[in-house]
């Protein structure tokens, strides 16, 4: 269980500070972006990532070699990236949901309504270094492994912002 659903689950009080950002109705084809990272920004964990981290496990594993899952759970992939890469800001992703799979029609269902749209990442620490002034944890290099849409990602700022629009239809 996350920090997050912890505090949640006791019924603390969460704190979030959101962009406000607009999703559009989505196509059958389920496509989304977003970021899934963002660098230099503290995580309620604590971790913060920093620029670069991705790049050696995004060139060895490549799109395809990163799973897209529903709340991190590995026994609920909803379907594939394509397309993971850094730039300035953090971690852009742009990803598909399998139209054959239930969840995953539920999922684009819950994005259409604005009622999820969390991204948060699933990673092995390769290189780190922790402020014991802060507590800050400082990670320089990870190794990306899965990348999930979630109801409460430990990175607030870390959101699907685009669902893809359906064609209008004037008639």
């Amino acid at each position: 269980m996350s920090a997050v659903q912890a505090r949640f689950r006791a019924g603390e009080p969460l704190e979030s500070k959101l962009a406000p950002q607009v999703v559009t109705r989505a196509d059958l084809s389920g496509q989304f972006e977003g970021y899934a990272s963002l660098f230099n920004l503290p995580d309620l964990g604590k971790d913060l990532v920093e620029p670069g981290a991705f790049s050696a496990s995004l060139a060895r594993r490549g799109p395809r070699g990163i799973k897209l899952l529903w709340q991190h759970d590995p026994s609920e992939p909803i379907g594939q990236w394509l397309l993971l890469r850094e730039d300035a800001r953090g971690l852009f992703v742009r990803g598909r949901l399998s139209p054959d799979v239930a969840r995953a029609r539920e999922v684009l269902a819950l994005m259409r309504d604005g009622a999820v749209d969390g991204l948060s990442i699933g990673f092995r620490t390769v290189r780190a270094r922790s402020e014991p002034r802060t507590g800050i944890r400082r990670l320089s290099e990870i190794d990306l492994w899965e990348i999930s849409i979630v109801t409460f990602p430990l990175l607030p700022q870390a959101r699907v912002s685009a669902v893809k629009a359906a064609p209008v239809r004037l008639f």
